[in-house]
């Protein structure tokens, strides 16, 4: 954990002062750039020191095996894990015979800023070498937009005090060498050097590298080129080998002179491609980027950003902490998933090798909201990536003697890449996730061509798997049974209320689209009786209810289950994970990460306001939030019970779970759903944003601590602006949309918002939960709310 503030409070920057080799590796993950496709962890320019050096392509990965002690049918055989491919961020600075490197010598000033609105990377350092020389560096790094396969570094060298020799070494660099990822030696062995070298190329000013993984087969091409401004006399030339090229600049600098380097890099991948077709790729990528420029890079950079912060910024006035967090989490969601292009949004974006690079149903339930009412093009892409693995989601249901689809817990290009069965294979509310990833998107865009394109295939497969999976007991009650739901600490039970309800509204979507779009329901086998069938299965779905507790229940027998001993757990003990067998956990009342609590968010509408409070405060006695996806689900429901102030820590808690590394595993990269979660909590949470029924919902509610907040949504093809303050709640249509007027309820009555002129309307008090919530002892949030 960061204890000491790490980066000073401002609303549109991440900023550095001092250079701390504690929290590299942490740092790194906090400064990765990425547009979805490329991404950079920020590391030092001249490579060392490093925490954890990176460079990602979406979906680039390596085949390794999937470690059993004892092996079963279906287990999956192989899992996928993302490579570190070929580094272009390398830049050596040797001034006269020195190596910058900030552990020698004495570093005068240090500095990393991110630019949250111009999408950059800023350094600057003041170093004086072991024998006194001295030198100010000065890097923008930036990963663009708007070319997808391109980034690029200027690097300027001012020589301080007297004349310098100036040698610059810009590199390419393959199969660096990385901490162990894994302690099976046989993992170990297959991500040692996954890269095989295919062909190699210099020019005057650069040069290229292609490599393909050795099992898998992908092949990937990496390539720079170089913009030097200097002195007279300045040389540029290159040299190459399998796994590296390096371009060498030199020069002698007077004082005040500067050196400046402008490094455009490309890179691209394929399974299918040639190398030819390769290579003639990232060759083009690097003349696009050097007909636009720096300049026209930095230029198109700061335009896209306008127009993102233009639809999605959030306002918050009382809390500066959260605000220039949650920023900084937009910022992160939008890398992870601007130009991704149907290939997935991972649980760590681009910015480190967490979780071997997998995207789970985190994206579905987290990210994808988010992108939904802010950049909904990027949901559509990430539909059509789960489109794009349906035939292996329905290999795998058919592995496991069903029909439909099962799509997995964790992967990168389709294939469950999990060796935990209970966790994994269980775990089938993924594929209600994804249904409702597709009825959110399709009600907030109209996208109609969506709809019938994929969206209706995604809806009848997933619908298919629960009528497979489900059964109707003896009293015609519908059961889904041996299931795992999002508390993976509560494995392999009958009737999770999150799997069942979420099965229940992917069941009756399916049918209400079926018979909408009948020729393409016809040809895809649906009947109007299965479609009758679907709708059966959901209105007999067993929600478990404890009637002596006035609870329901998260899975069947819940509350019957022995209570963890919460008070003779030391604070040492958490993750429980890591020192409790998973034996001792499934059978007591311990929750991971919200998960019936989740399901009052997702699906409010089958509960009422108080069982919502009951619920809540029965099972934020026994949540221990092991997950980072929970704290943001908990202030979205601590809001809404009227407990304002916990929802408030809560809330703090998903937004700084990266800046002060909450968790302790920031180095692997950030917190891509808590980071989302932090918009959830206030969007959600203090806007009370809710779509149930198609119809925009708020209830906005502010903690004592929050003064103003200030969102907007796209909802088909408009903007909608919400301002809420206190007291009092402002709605607005903004210019430009396609209606004059749209409906959306405000605490409940109904509203017409126009274009004319907003529309205030009073915010009622809270009614505050009663009793007031407690947490398992020692497991209060982790930040406070300030007074």
């Amino acid at each position: 954990m960061i204890r000491e503030r790490a980066y000073p409070v401002d609303p549109w920057h991440v900023r550095e002062v001092r250079l701390d080799m504690d929290v590299l590796a942490q740092s790194e993950s906090v400064f990765a750039l990425s547009n979805g496709h490329i991404g950079l962890r920020g590391n030092l320019d001249e490579g060392e020191p490093h925490g954890l050096p990176g460079t990602y392509l979406n979906s680039f990965y390596e085949l390794r095996p999937l470690p059993y002690a004892e092996a079963g049918f279906g287990f999956p055989e192989s899992g996928q894990t993302v490579v570190n491919v070929t580094n272009g961020k390398l830049i050596r600075l040797l001034v006269d015979d020195e190596p910058l490197d900030v552990r020698y010598g004495e570093l005068l000033d240090h500095e990393r800023v991110l630019d949250l609105r111009v999408g950059t990377l800023h350094r600057r350092l003041h170093w004086r070498s072991p024998a006194g020389r001295e030198v100010k560096v000065s890097s923008t790094r930036l990963v663009s937009f708007t070319q997808r396969s391109v980034a690029a570094i200027s690097y300027e060298v001012e020589a301080v005090g007297g004349p310098l020799r100036l040698i610059l070494q810009s590199q390419l660099v393959a199969n660096e060498a990385l901490p162990a990822q894994s302690k099976d030696p046989r993992v170990a062995a297959v991500l040692e050097s996954p890269l095989l070298a295919e062909e190699e190329l210099t020019t005057k000013d650069g040069g290229l590298l292609i490599h393909r993984t050795k099992v898998s087969g992908l092949r990937v091409a990496a390539a720079m080129a170089h913009e030097v401004t200097g002195p007279e006399h300045t040389t540029v030339d290159s040299e190459g080998y399998e796994d590296w090229v390096r371009t060498t600049i030199g020069c002698v600098l007077a004082p005040g002179q500067k050196l400046r380097v402008v490094k455009y890099l490309a890179y691209g991948w394929s399974s299918r491609r040639s190398l030819p077709a390769l290579r003639d790729q990232v060759g083009a990528a690097l003349a696009a980027a050097r007909l636009d420029g720096w300049d026209g890079l930095r230029r198109a950079q700061r335009e896209h950003l306008d127009e993102f912060w233009d639809a999605a910024d959030v306002r918050v006035e009382g809390d500066p902490e959260v605000q220039q967090a949650v920023r900084f989490g937009l910022f992160h969601v939008l890398q992870a998933g601007a130009r991704a292009e149907r290939r997935p949004i991972s649980a760590k974006g681009l910015t480190g090798p967490g979780y071997d690079g997998h995207a789970f149903w985190d994206t579905e339930m987290f990210v994808l909201p988010v992108l939904t009412y802010t950049q909904p093009h990027a949901v559509r892409d990430a539909l059509y990536w789960r489109h794009s693995t349906l035939d292996q989601a329905q290999d795998r249901a058919r592995t496991l003697n069903l029909r439909g689809a099962a799509f997995p817990w964790r992967t990168i290009e389709g294939a469950e890449s999990s060796a935990y069965w209970p966790a994994g294979t269980a775990a089938f509310h993924i594929a209600a996730d994804v249904a409702d990833a597709v009825r959110r998107y399709v009600q907030a865009t109209g996208d109609t061509q969506l709809e019938r394109e994929i969206g209706l295939e995604l809806l009848v497969e997933t619908a298919r798997l629960w009528r497979s999976l489900g059964h109707h007991d003896r009293h015609g009650r519908y059961h889904i049974d041996g299931v795992t739901g999002p508390d993976e600490y509560t494995a392999v039970k009958n009737d999770n209320i999150y799997t069942n309800l979420m099965a229940q509204r992917n069941l009756l979507t399916a049918a209400e689209v079926a018979m909408r779009l009948r020729d393409e329901a016809l040809d895809l086998g649906v009947t109007e009786e299965e479609a009758a069938a679907w709708r059966d299965a959901a209105h007999s779905m067993t929600i478990p209810y404890d009637e002596e507790l006035d609870v329901h229940e998260q899975v069947e027998g819940f509350t019957r289950l022995q209570e963890w001993d919460f008070e003779h757990t030391p604070a040492d003990k958490y993750p429980l994970l890591l020192h409790f067998p998973y034996f001792d956990l499934y059978r007591k009342q311990v929750v991971k990460q919200a998960d019936l609590v989740l399901a009052m968010h997702w699906r409010g509408d089958a509960f009422t306001a108080a069982q919502k409070t009951r619920n809540f405060n029965y099972y934020e006695r026994r949540t221990v939030r092991d997950s980072s996806l929970s704290a943001c689900t908990q202030a979205v429901l601590a809001a809404e019970v009227g407990d304002l102030q916990l929802a408030h820590a809560y809330l703090r808690e998903a937004a700084l779970m990266d800046l002060h590394d909450l968790n302790e595993n920031t180095r692997d990269g950030v917190h891509m759903a808590s980071l989302a979660g932090a918009w959830i909590a206030l969007v959600a949470g203090f806007g009370g944003l809710r779509d149930h029924d198609g119809t925009l919902s708020f209830t906005p509610r502010l903690p004592s601590g929050l003064t103003r907040l200030e969102f907007s949504l796209q909802w088909r093809q408009s903007r909608v602006h919400v301002d809420v303050r206190s007291h009092q709640t402002t709605y607005a249509l903004r210019p430009g949309g396609p209606v004059a007027a749209i409906e959306l309820r405000h605490h409940g009555e109904s509203v017409q918002v126009t274009r004319a002129q907003p529309t205030i309307l009073p915010n009622p008090p809270a009614e505050p939960s009663a009793p007031v919530p407690e947490q398992p002892a020692g497991r209060a949030p982790l930040t406070h709310a300030p007074e």
